[in-house]
């Protein structure tokens, strides 16, 4: 079974692939179209609501059928929407409700997909025999990969090839990934030992989205990460979609907001790498702290804007901390929220992912017009900070080393 993992990870770095080509591909491909700044922004905001409510409920059907299948299903919806757009070009051209009718199918793939390979993770491990820390931080580290090759990709294909065309490869790394997982064999994907009701009924599907709701409030661990990843997705979101942009406007070297990205994407490969390859030795609780310390260093001399340079510096110490730690939390959520509700835990923490980012960039806007570039940095230097620092001194983060007990009705609450 040493394939499982190789299969999985690739499975997980092409459709990452995939969604980073689309990020840049698509907003171009509608201001080409339609020469609109306010048609790209339409669009955009209408994937959102689709995107959350796709988030919550599909958390749901992930628990309930299984998870090889439903992320076999959501790589082929991602496929279809976008492989659906250079088609309808050629028969009767692109309009702005095509963009939203596809980006509202897309969003159902989206989210989801992300859920259910997350959720199919715990079973990949334990069949592969292979670490969780492997495992995890080598996902960490091919998904920079994705972040690193995405946009460059994605900016040499419109250039060469045209925006709808370039749509295909988008569309080719969805269906290469649902494919991949097809390989997986198909009682990975089983929820062995996991019931519905009382008597195998199934319960009504309120009930088990608030069931998934409270474990997000009860379990200590899922509360505390759930902030950390908020804050940190509202900060990033701010950060790269308004500060960097009107920094580099600003100082005239427009060109250098893709190489800070790449930094950030660059350390959070190496980070990543290095926990898949001693992740498993020391404690876990001194991993956590030195993730959480970089992430505020890294943070602190971002927000110092002294020089580009400095900028990069920034940026890499960001990343390489936000890869140890991410691949760490990953492994922890593994041990630490029941099998059978892993699928709606995780879809709201996606779906809040997914509305942090928009946040963030609305956050970010309104403090740069009541104050001033480097003041607006600093205030979501500290949101970011502020949540870091929660997380490091919360209780149910001190004792990271020992599994904590799950139980799939009560969670114990012992070390929270």
């Amino acid at each position: 079974m040493r394939l499982l993992p190789a299969t999985y990870l690739a499975s997980c770095t092409l459709s990452a692939l995939g969604n980073s080509i689309a990020a840049i591909v698509l907003p171009l491909l509608v201001l080409q179209t339609t020469g609109s700044a306010l048609a790209a922004g339409t669009v955009a905001a209408a994937t959102i609501v689709p995107a959350v409510v796709a988030g919550i409920f599909m958390g749901l059907v992930i628990d309930r059928i299984n998870r090889r299948t439903s992320s076999i299903l959501t790589d082929l919806i991602s496929a279809a929407a976008m492989g659906a757009l250079p088609i309808i070009d050629m028969i009767t051209g692109l309009s702005v409700g095509w963009f939203i009718l596809c980006g509202v199918i897309g969003a159902v793939g989206d989210v989801p997909g992300i859920t259910a390979r997350e959720a199919l993770l715990p079973a990949i491990i334990r069949h592969s025999g292979v670490s969780a820390e492997r495992i995890t931080g080598s996902r960490e580290a091919l998904g920079a990969v994705a972040i690193l090759i995405g946009p460059a990709a994605a900016g040499f294909m419109v250039t060469i090839w045209g925006g709808a065309t370039a749509l295909w490869v988008t569309a080719g790394a969805s269906l290469a990934a649902a494919l991949l997982t097809m390989l997986i064999p198909d009682r990975v994907g089983t929820l062995d030992g996991v019931v519905t009701a009382s008597g195998g009924q199934p319960r009504r599907v309120w009930g088990q989205l608030r069931e998934g709701w409270m474990e997000m409030i009860s379990n200590r661990f899922v509360l505390v990460t759930s902030v950390l990843t908020v804050a940190a997705v509202v900060a990033i979101g701010g950060l790269q979609g308004i500060i960097l942009p009107l920094y580099f406007t600003e100082i005239d070297r427009p060109g250098l907001l893709g190489l800070v990205l790449s930094a950030i994407a660059a350390g959070s490969l190496v980070g990543g790498g290095i926990y898949a390859v001693a992740g498993t030795r020391g404690s876990r609780r001194h991993w956590f702290v030195a993730g959480v310390v970089g992430s505020i260093i890294g943070l602190g001399i971002m927000a110092t804007l002294v020089s580009v340079w400095v900028l990069f510096l920034g940026a890499f110490v960001l990343g390489f901390s936000v890869g140890l730690f991410g691949a760490l939390i990953g492994v922890l959520s593994i041990e630490r929220i029941p099998e059978d509700r892993r699928g709606r835990v995780l879809g709201t923490q996606n779906t809040l992912v997914t509305a942090g980012s928009p946040l963030g960039i609305f956050l970010a806007g309104l403090l740069t017009e009541l104050t001033d570039l480097h003041t607006a940095l600093v205030m979501l230097a500290a949101l970011w900070s502020l949540g870091l620092l929660v997380a490091l001194f919360a209780r149910s983060m001190r004792n990271l080393d020992r599994p904590a007990a799950v139980d799939p009705d009560r969670e114990v609450m012992s070390d929270a």
